[in-house]
């Protein structure tokens, strides 16, 4: 789950054309926390840490039941990425 979180974070700086170092440095973070985030080993982070990061790329956290089927609008999502 961190593996994608950090793969959405990741593409969500990339499309900002925001470097690690970049986005660290606006919120305050430093450049080896965003690194691992993104490759899902960061071993801990804070909730509020982790939503300032998807607000500021446009991103929200989404939860729905362990082991749910994708909703018809997370499929076109992952068919038509914004």
């Amino acid at each position: 789950m961190l593996f994608t979180i950090g793969e959405h974070i990741r593409q969500g700086r990339k499309k900002n054309k925001l470097s690690q170092a970049e986005l660290a440095r606006i919120l305050g973070m430093s450049r080896t926390t965003i690194g691992q985030i993104e490759n899902g080993t960061v071993q801990e982070i804070g909730v509020r840490k982790l939503i300032r990061i998807l607000e500021y790329l446009g991103l929200e956290l989404r939860v729905r039941p362990l082991g749910a089927p994708p909703t018809l609008e997370e499929l076109r999502e992952e068919d038509h990425p914004a």
